[in-house]
């Protein structure tokens, strides 16, 4: 009777042990799947949009595990190569802090939707994405052009009456505050969006193994969401 209990019993820890084994292979390919699985384009998309355009850290430090400050350093190193391509010596320290303030409420309100998604044969993704350009500069470049020439008359007729011709440096600077005036006054009246467009973001992987936007579809972004000044002045 003893004996025929510790067949049973052995039987019993075999039986057991067999179904562990099973459970915890399921298991492992369920987190495998997971894992394989876990990356949403879409989301990861929407992340760094918000983050870049936005400011919004909270998304993106949970998808790429950065923390909250080098979330923020995203937005401020795409503000400061905005910054860089419009800085001149011409400005003051003043003004130039202004156009940073100014570019900032102006990135903030571009305006994009993400669409769906559609996986590709090499494992990247297609992400769709509608925007609707912001119009600021183009609709404001008109107005920019009249105050210029009105600035340069006044200029001319000064001259003319034996005041002493401004440097060169000093002229350029009255007209970078002439057009922070003009985007200004048009930024507190609201910004204005064009017509939708349509761009497809490549997301694939990069050398380290992550997920990122390929860069050229990157540029593409940058440069429709805000519509270039005197696009339609021809």
């Amino acid at each position: 009777m003893d004996e025929k209990n510790k067949k049973n019993k052995w039987k019993s820890k075999k039986i057991l042990g067999c179904i562990l084994t099973v459970i915890i292979m399921v298991a492992a390919a369920a987190g495998i799947y997971f894992y394989m699985n876990r990356f949403d384009p879409v989301r990861y998309v929407q992340a760094v949009l918000d983050v870049s355009y936005k400011e919004e850290t909270e998304e993106y430090s949970k998808m790429t595990g950065t923390s909250r400050k080098e979330a923020e350093a995203v937005f401020e190193k795409n503000l400061d190569v905005t910054m860089e391509k419009f800085h001149s010596s011409a400005i003051s320290e003043e003004l130039e802090k202004k156009y940073r303030i100014l570019f900032t409420q102006i990135v903030r309100q571009v305006n994009y939707q993400i669409g769906e998604s559609e996986k590709q044969k090499d494992g990247s993704y297609i992400v769709e994405l509608e925007i609707r350009p912001v119009t600021l500069f183009s609709d404001t470049y008109e107005t920019f052009q009249s105050r210029a020439e009105e600035y340069a008359q006044s200029i001319t007729n000064e001259v003319m009456k034996g005041m002493e011709i401004p440097s060169e440096e000093e002229m350029q600077g009255q007209v970078y505050q002439i057009y922070y005036d003009v985007l200004n006054e048009a930024l507190q009246e609201g910004i204005r969006y064009g017509d939708k467009k349509k761009l497809k973001l490549h997301v694939e992987k990069g050398e380290d193994g992550a997920y990122e936007i390929r860069e050229k579809d990157r540029r593409k972004l940058d440069q429709l969401l805000v519509e270039n000044a005197g696009k339609n002045s021809a």
